[in-house]
């Protein structure tokens, strides 16, 4: 199977959801979205047999940065900044996502708001949008690592 796109997150609570919010707008030919919302152990057993060869997985991330900046974040990084689970614990869920695709890929968003509310802030939305575009151009290289510079608006 080919790319899978997870987005992890709580739409009631304002910029938590932006990893919803991008799988529930992707697109992009030759993708799967699948919205977990806060439980992403939930759709573990789906992505399991999808066997992705590439799995990315979204999610508000405290970063220290501006709002609606996006890095790509190593894995030891992604279990300090990935919001968690009601379920299983993050590093359980982290090692069994990478087992069950070929190439994990965690991209960060870092919020402006997070209390009750829906929507997206201005900053977030723009940065879920840069997301949507790396995706559909295939290129998440173009995605700074966390600790690198901060990215440009395209």
């Amino acid at each position: 199977m080919g790319k899978v796109l997870l987005g992890v997150g709580n739409p009631l609570a304002r910029d938590d959801g932006v990893g919803v919010w991008i799988a529930e707008h992707l697109q992009a030919p030759g993708w799967t979205a699948i919205p977990a919302y806060r439980a992403p152990e939930n759709v573990l057993g789906k992505i399991a047999s999808l066997r992705p060869e590439l799995l990315v997985v979204v999610d508000a991330a405290e970063m220290g940065l501006p709002p609606g900046e996006v890095r790509r974040l190593p894995v030891p990084a992604a279990r300090e900044m990935l919001g968690t689970t009601h379920g299983l614990p993050l590093p359980f869920i982290l090692r069994f996502l990478q087992d069950a695709a070929g190439e994990v890929f965690f991209l960060g968003i870092q919020p402006r708001e997070v209390g009750i509310g829906e929507g997206l802030s201005p900053e977030v939305k723009e940065g879920a949008l840069r997301i949507l575009e790396a995706l559909e151009r295939g290129d998440l290289e173009s995605i700074p690592l966390l600790g690198e510079g901060i990215s440009r608006s395209t």
